[in-house]
C-alpha cells in the first residue's frame, strides 16, 4: 500500500501503535501575537488555552511517552469559519466569516490507553459551541 509503513524504515528500532488528538483551540490575538514574536509562556495566560494544557498536563495518559510526560505540539495560526444562523458562537455572528486566532495542541497516547475520561474533560473544557477535537490511530518510531 502507499503511505504505509509495514516495518520501520532502516536505522528505527521499532514502531509503536498510537492515537494522534489534536484540539483546536481559540486565543486572544494578544496571545497569538505574543506566541509568534517568540514568548511561549504567553500560552498559559491565554484563559483558553491555560485550561486545556492544564488538562494535558494532569498525569492523563496523554502525552505520555515514558521518560517524558505531557508531552503538546503547540503550532499558532487562525481558523476560518462561519456561523449558520441557529449557532451560538463563542466568536463572531450569524452568517459572517469569522477568522479566530487560534493554536493547535496536537499530543498523543499509547493506542490501547483508556483516553475516554480526558476526552471527556477537554470537550467540557474548550469555550467553542463545536469543539473541534480530532482523534486519528497513527503509528511512531520508537527506539529500541
Amino acid at each position: 500500500m502507499s503511505g504505509t509503513l509495514s516495518r520501520p524504515p532502516s536505522g528505527a528500532a521499532a514502531m509503536r501503535d498510537a492515537l494522534a488528538v489534536k484540539i483546536h483551540c481559540p486565543i486572544a490575538p494578544a496571545t497569538l501575537a505574543a506566541l509568534l514574536a517568540g514568548d511561549a509562556a504567553a500560552l498559559g495566560a491565554d484563559p483558553s488555552a491555560a485550561a486545556l494544557m492544564n488538562l494535558l498536563r494532569a498525569g492523563t495518559p496523554l502525552g505520555d511517552f515514558g521518560l517524558y510526560h505531557g508531552v503538546v505540539e503547540i503550532a499558532p495560526g487562525w481558523e476560518h469559519f462561519t456561523p449558520a444562523p441557529g449557532a451560538n458562537p463563542t466568536l463572531g455572528t450569524a452568517d459572517t466569516v469569522s477568522l479566530s486566532p487560534t493554536v493547535i495542541l496536537t499530543t498523543y497516547a499509547s493506542a490501547d490507553a483508556d483516553i475516554d475520561s480526558a476526552l471527556t474533560a477537554l470537550m467540557a473544557a474548550h469555550p467553542w459551541e463545536v469543539p473541534v477535537i480530532e482523534v486519528q490511530h497513527t503509528r511512531l518510531l520508537v527506539r529500541g
